[in-house]
């Protein structure tokens, strides 16, 4: 996997999640601009749903399995646009609450992604 992709995914979760986090705080519901903040979230995850399967196809292979590695990508490619969908179904300050859990997911999913692939190995 690409660390530096892996951390900016991460970041960029992290920051939505604090972005919603105060809307949420604000009593605001998610706005179009957070919408802008979770589909850049959204296509990091993606490029490194796409990064990863091409690292899979050419030989490479996690130390922890494939097929979790598989359902983590996944898992983490899907975790944002969920929370955006599930946000336009609740429009007071609980949809925002709901994209900023996801952000948090989304992070601690990008720890479990580099820890799987064998980036905490020394």
């Amino acid at each position: 996997m690409i660390d530096a992709l892996t951390i900016a995914v991460a970041v960029t979760a992290l920051a939505l999640a604090a972005w919603c986090g105060w809307a949420t705080y604000r009593d605001q519901p998610t706005k179009d601009w957070h919408f802008i903040g979770m589909a850049v979230v959204s296509l990091l995850g993606i490029a490194q749903l796409v990064i990863g399967c091409v690292q899979l196809a050419r030989g490479q292979s996690p130390d922890e399995g494939t097929a979790i590695f598989v359902a983590y990508l996944l898992g983490a490619a899907a975790c944002v646009p969920a929370t955006g969908f599930m946000s336009l179904s609740e429009r007071t300050r609980w949809g925002s609450a709901t994209v900023a859990a996801g952000g948090v997911v989304l992070a601690v999913l990008e720890v479990r992604l580099f820890d799987i692939w064998g980036g905490g190995s020394a």
